[in-house]
């Protein structure tokens, strides 16, 4: 059974399959959502936001209907990696809304006022929150703008809707949180994209309980610490933040285990934080990247590519270099750096892995028995093809078969569609560096609002709030 329902009005996302076995049967087609937004990261968060507070101060005819569908049950953002001392790596005041509005109430700082640790936070002398501190603020937020979001929402197909040979909305499909045989749909002038990215495995590495992507890595290491599962060694593959913190994680919670690290540099490369280097993910440097011709934005990538990937915090690299020399000294050395080196084979066994490792300079071969492999080997994004379908038909492309995007960061598609596709990720070739990172998440959801704003005020909808 398929039903139709409209969010209430207000306070790490993937999609699903495109194809789906329940056809939608509409009711209240009257409702027609200006916006619906696929995904409930930090990126449609502060979308939700920026349209809530715009919503507040609008006159009845300019308010946007907006909702948002998410198929986790409920918010998360890289749950696996929230160790309890590990800290931001983007200052606090890079947070959902700051840097479009300072005043706005749904900054960090006015959480840490509810939280009643503003104070405290000020004594700490620090830009840069824990982790999990973080991660409490976006649930603090996401809990203000729950009217808008539907979780346990995986949206299984995205359909566009024909008038005249126009299309003028997508028809969402989603399954039902109360019932997942069955479907909902809803009806939108404009998507906005915000799936995240997918954990990426290279290639001969499938996922099992002794291999795994370090997204995973607090509960497998909880898994295997409740069993009482000895683990002797342990292999992490990665140069970069993610491959260093669960080096020193798997150090800490397995103190009888080895713990080598494989990567094919010759060491940890410290991240450029430089305050000039910065400038890279300043709201300015977006309309600069956007303009730029594709030989200097690929130069521009390249240089700064040092700010964001393969790179490390210069304090980690500091800690395991000392925890290195401190076994060193002691004769037991647990932590070993496997460097300029590969991994080629991964054979699994019913007892453990054995793992081929090619040493780069002399192609020498050694084998390397584990009984964990962790792979903290990044991201990819997922095409729009794969994401929606038959909706990636409608989208125009550039010589590189790249998807054409606005500055608004909305997809360029063909004359005859007049809906629109909003991505949030997915535009480095485009936006630059800060496409995927929090670093302009609140200018990016203004952005976006104010393009949603200009397009209703065009169309001259009516408000369908009730």
């Amino acid at each position: 059974m398929t039903r139709v329902n409209t969010l209430h009005s207000g306070p790490d996302s993937t999609y699903g399959d495109t194809e789906h076995t329940h056809e939608g049967r509409h009711e209240g087609r009257e409702v027609t959502y200006d916006v619906l937004g696929i995904g409930f990261g930090p990126s449609n968060l502060a979308l939700a936001i920026a349209v809530e507070e715009h919503n507040a101060q609008a006159a009845d005819g300019e308010r946007i209907r907006a909702g948002f569908l998410e198929k986790q049950p409920r918010f998360g953002w890289h749950r696996g990696m929230l160790i309890d001392d590990a800290t931001m790596q983007v200052s606090f005041l890079k947070d959902l809304v700051t840097m479009r509005d300072p005043k706005s109430g749904y900054s960090f700082l006015c959480y840490l006022q509810e939280r009643d640790r503003l104070v405290d936070f000020l004594n700490q002398k620090t830009l840069f929150p824990l982790r999990i501190e973080f991660h409490d603020y976006l649930e603090w937020a996401a809990a203000r703008v729950a009217g808008l979001v539907e979780y346990s929402s995986e949206v299984v197909a995205v359909k566009p809707v024909t008038e005249d040979g126009e299309v003028v909305a997508f028809d969402v499909v989603s399954r039902d949180p109360g019932n997942p045989d069955a479907t909902v749909v809803r009806r939108a002038r404009s998507l906005c994209v915000a799936t995240g990215m997918e954990p990426h495995l290279p290639p001969g590495a499938t996922r099992s309980e002794r291999v795994f992507h370090n997204s995973e890595l607090i509960p497998r290491v909880g898994a295997l610490l409740e069993r009482g599962t000895p683990v002797r060694r342990a292999v992490v593959l990665g140069a970069g933040q993610s491959g260093a913190e669960t080096v020193d994680y798997l150090h800490r919670h397995f103190p009888e285990a080895e713990i080598c690290s494989v990567f094919a540099k010759y060491g940890y490369t410290p991240a450029d934080d430089s305050p000039f280097a910065n400038r890279i993910f300043d709201p300015e440097a977006v309309d600069i990247f956007y303009n730029a011709p594709p030989e200097v934005k690929q130069s521009l990538f390249d240089y700064h590519r040092g700010t964001n990937y393969s790179v490390v915090d210069m304090d980690l690299i500091e800690s395991l270099s000392r925890t290195m020399y401190q076994e060193k000294v002691q004769g037991r050395q647990r932590m070993r750096m496997l460097n300029v080196s590969r991994i080629r084979e991964i054979d699994a066994q019913d007892d453990g892995l054995r793992i081929g490792i090619e040493f780069l300079p002399t192609a020498e071969r050694d084998v390397l028995d584990a009984d964990l492999l962790v792979c903290a080997t990044g991201y990819q994004p997922r095409g729009i093809d794969e994401r929606l379908g038959e909706l990636g038909k409608l989208c125009r492309r550039d010589d590189e078969d790249a998807l054409v995007v606005g500055r608004d960061h909305r997809v360029a598609t063909h004359q005859n569609v007049t809906a629109a596709i909003y991505l949030q990720g997915g535009t480095e070739h485009t936006h630059g560096l800060t496409s995927t990172l929090l670093s302009n998440t609140a200018v990016r959801a203004g952005e976006i609002r104010s393009s949603l704003i200009e397009r209703r005020r065009e169309s001259g909808a009516p408000d369908a709030r009730p």
